[in-house]
């Protein structure tokens, strides 16, 4: 039986006065290719959608079809990215505030509260509380890794075309056997986080073409072309 989470904690926030209540929550980390992607919700006081569980416990079509009754539930949601890049050059923890940077600064108006996934409150530039296992327990959280969990797949289904031997559009960039046996002859893309020790073992192999998704304003316009637009209009 997979936990069910509750407006418990958006319920709190809302009693001391906090209107904005954010739930964010991050994809992608431990993926060796694309980008680190979080998805931000403000969710409605009024009615519910059922059926939203953190998003690493549900099927793909699921997933899909909660994607679209959040958006049109929620109060306004938005998503995130870090490129791979930028994960590269400034590490996991500081492109995971950048990307939730992003996610935040793309929402109508400011939080008055943001409840975060995890022990680590890496939300330290506005008022926050950090969750253990909130994706699990809190219904903004587990909305938002739902959000982030979508546009991300449907991004890296989509470049699976530029990079046809990595298997994009099934593995979504994590190292999945396809994955590993393209690195091992073709070497790293331009989606790689190079920085990452599994780069280290490549061979000297010639990569595959599209080095431009090594540019930050290129790939982030990509993604923002490609991602179902966030609804950022319902406040």
């Amino acid at each position: 039986m997979t936990a069910r989470p509750s407006l418990a904690f958006e319920r709190q926030c809302w009693e001391a006065g906090e209107t904005t209540v954010v739930g964010v929550d991050e994809v992608g980390r431990g993926a060796w290719a694309g980008p680190l992607t979080v998805g931000a919700v403000v969710v409605s006081t009024r009615g519910r959608v059922n059926g939203i569980r953190d998003s690493k416990e549900l099927r793909p079509d699921v997933r899909d079809e909660l994607f679209d009754r959040i958006g049109s539930w929620a109060r306004a949601w938005s998503v995130g990215h870090a490129t791979a890049g930028e994960c590269d050059m400034l590490g996991m923890t500081e492109a995971l505030r950048l990307a939730t940077r992003r996610a935040l600064e793309a929402l109508p108006a400011e939080p008055d509260r943001v409840l975060v996934d995890g022990k680590f409150n890496f939300v330290d530039w506005c008022p926050s509380r950090a969750l253990v296992q909130g994706d699990r327990r809190c219904l903004s959280i587990a909305a938002a890794s739902v959000m982030a969990k979508v546009v991300r797949d449907r991004i890296m289904s989509e470049l699976a075309g530029d990079f046809p031997p990595y298997g994009f559009d099934s593995n979504k960039g994590y190292p999945a056997p396809v994955h590993r046996a393209a690195l091992a002859t073709h070497g790293p893309c331009a989606l790689h986080r190079l920085s990452w020790s599994f780069a280290d073992a490549l061979p000297d192999a010639e990569p595959v073409p599209n080095a431009a998704y090594r540019d930050t304003d290129t790939a982030l316009a990509t993604y923002a072309r490609m991602q179902s637009g966030a609804e950022v209009t319902l406040f």
